[in-house]
């Protein structure tokens, strides 16, 4: 199905997780379009573990896009981390921009909670993705070869909301 043309930015609503019922409608959008699949655990241990930080779009009261993630210190570093761990729009909801605004209130979401950085995995064959983050700033750390289950490569790509080289400098 194409996208539809009437649709308007406007008409676009955008809110957090609340509640278990909306875990079921998002499943198979994310199935649909992800490489990987994911357990309801993993949809569990995100949702209710960081529900500010899984922001869904919403057309006509139905769902059309969701970023999910979380924030956390990194065991290594000790930098505030924030990970997107999925983040989809339904194919016929592309180019309207509603990823890049999915993933820019993730990263306005984990600046205003103090977070250093924010790190996520894509398939490197996946050039929309790679030119979405991109955009945004986020930069190629490294690849990871055979990460997905369909033994392709993935690129993590972290960007920077501090300067890394200034342990003393908060984001503001």
């Amino acid at each position: 199905m194409d996208q539809d043309q009437s649709i308007k930015l406007e008409d676009i609503q955008y809110t957090n997780f609340t509640d278990y019922s909306q875990i079921p409608k998002i499943i198979p959008m994310i199935d649909a379009e992800l490489s990987e699949p994911y357990s309801i655990y993993t949809y569990r241990y995100f949702l209710y573990g960081w529900p500010d930080l899984s922001i869904f779009a919403y057309y006509n009261n139905e769902i059309i896009g969701v970023v999910i993630g979380k924030l956390d210190k990194h065991n290594k570093s000790g930098r505030n981390r924030g990970y997107i761990a999925m983040i989809v729009v339904e194919k016929k909801y592309r180019r309207l921009k509603i990823g890049r605004i999915l993933a820019q209130k993730f990263i306005d979401r984990i600046k205003e909670k103090g977070g250093d950085e924010i790190v996520l995995e894509t398939e490197q064959t996946n050039h929309a993705a790679l030119r979405l983050y991109e955009s945004l700033g986020f930069a190629k750390m490294k690849r990871m070869q055979n990460y997905y289950m369909s033994g392709n490569d993935a690129f993590r790509l972290k960007l920077f909301l501090v300067d890394p080289a200034d342990p003393h400098q908060k984001n503001e």
